[in-house]
């Protein structure tokens, strides 16, 4: 098992920056992958970014592209989302999950083997 906790969410005015950080903890990971996801009150979980952790490549939701940056310590076990230019779009409950064994698809939540609790983004206009 994979134990994720978020951290980092808050009420931020527009235009704004936060940082989330989420650890993992609990079985040794290899091949996987770590991302955030989000959703809105009324939608779907919807993919932001992820990143393999050998190698560090990183993919974005084109939403948040040039404004988020995913990042990754192996030696903590954590990965954070860095968060430049919030809209109030972007408010939500941000998600951390793993994909364990990562294949180099990423967008649907269903890929994902563990998730953490969820942290909430409110951007205010």
């Amino acid at each position: 098992q994979v134990q994720l906790v978020e951290s980092g969410g808050g009420l931020v005015q527009a235009g704004g920056s936060l940082r989330l950080s989420c650890v993992a903890s609990g079985r040794t990971l290899s091949r996987h992958a770590m991302g955030w996801f989000r959703q809105a009150p009324g939608k779907e979980r919807e993919f932001v970014a992820v990143i393999r952790w050998s190698g560090g490549s990183t993919y974005y939701a084109d939403s948040v592209k040039g404004r988020f940056t995913i990042s990754r310590d192996n030696a903590k076990n954590r990965v954070y989302l860095q968060m430049n230019g919030l809209k109030p779009e972007d408010t939500a409950v941000y998600y951390c999950a793993v994909d364990e064994y990562f294949s180099g698809t990423y967008y649907s939540p269903s890929l994902y083997d563990y998730w953490g609790q969820g942290t909430q983004v409110t951007v205010s206009s």
